[in-house]
């Protein structure tokens, strides 16, 4: 809840900045003559940049569960399911937040992945391929990598962070494309109502400006993979993450195998991939950058 509050007034207040500096470059005048009443588009924009972000949130467990087939551990059949619920319940005794839910889905990618919509209402899933090509301390460092996420609140802080990067993209794209409709019909006083200049112009602008959002986002998901490698240093021990990380690196050196069954949660797992082709679009640093960075943190402590 104190991220939520903090971020939806950090959003209100870049809202009534950019109010205020509308105001003063007089440009209301040239919205309302273009028949834009923008304190509505303010709204609007909020309501339609939030409310995809929070539906996601709030169906992200089932839609985990729905695209990877997951297997929920409720009562353990091996000696392996065992030991991987007394492990995370350990680990998330250590990182003090409620117990998740933990499944296994069928894959041969060696990763894992945590969402859900809060601490308490988590999932910590991990593949047939994680559990079969590392060993039990590598695995651990792996999970304590998720248990961070959940305890960070990474889900919610991602969450807000797109609803926010989301209401300036459908905010500003309005704006450009009264912009380029103004000016592709300025010889044409008497035409009323938005042309094809408009759309045309928020067409194009909602791709430029999601594109230069999702650096925004993606910068902010590298930095929470160092937090949460961090953390499972402190919950699981250094050498069982940095056994995990070097783990991962060896085997993704003959090409790591990736489950696109559903691309949009590669950004949760622990080894995921960019989805862009620039490496500012990467929501997870390289490998050799997250070993040096604990490799700093172990010397320092």
């Amino acid at each position: 809840m104190k991220r939520i509050f903090l971020l939806t007034v950090t959003n209100v207040a870049v809202l009534v900045l950019l109010t205020a500096v509308i105001s003063l470059l007089h440009l209301d005048r040239w919205l309302t003559a273009a028949g834009i009443n923008y304190p509505l588009l303010l709204v609007f924009s909020l309501v339609v940049g939030f409310s995809g972000s929070f539906i996601s949130l709030a169906i992200s467990k089932w839609m985990a569960k729905m695209a990877y087939q997951i297997q929920i551990i409720d009562s353990p059949q091996t000696e392996g399911e065992e030991w991987l619920l007394n492990t995370v319940r350990s680990l998330a005794a250590r990182a003090r937040i409620a117990m998740p839910e933990v499944g296994i889905y069928q894959s041969p990618e060696v990763n894992a992945f945590a969402t859900g919509p809060s601490r308490s209402n988590a999932l910590v899933a991990v593949s047939s391929g994680l559990l079969s090509q590392m060993n039990r301390r590598q695995i651990e460092g792996v999970l304590g990598h998720e248990l961070t996420h959940v305890s960070n609140g990474d889900m919610v802080t991602m969450t807000l962070l797109q609803g926010v990067v989301n209401t300036f993209v459908v905010f500003l794209s309005r704006i450009i494309g009264v912009a380029v409709d103004s000016f592709l019909n300025r010889d044409n006083d008497e035409r009323r109502g938005m042309g094809m200049g408009f759309f045309i112009g928020m067409f194009l602008s909602e791709i430029v400006l999601g594109i230069l959002a999702s650096f925004i986002v993606a910068w902010y998901s590298r930095q929470r993979e160092f937090r949460a490698d961090a953390g499972s240093a402190h919950i699981a021990g250094p050498d069982a993450m940095l056994s995990a990380l070097r783990g991962l690196q060896a085997l993704s050196e003959g090409g790591p195998v990736i489950d696109e069954r559903s691309a949009s949660l590669n950004t949760l797992k622990i080894n995921g991939k960019p989805s862009g082709f620039l490496s500012l679009l990467a929501t997870h640093p390289p490998l050799e950058e997250r070993i040096a960075a604990l490799e700093r943190l172990q010397v320092a402590a």
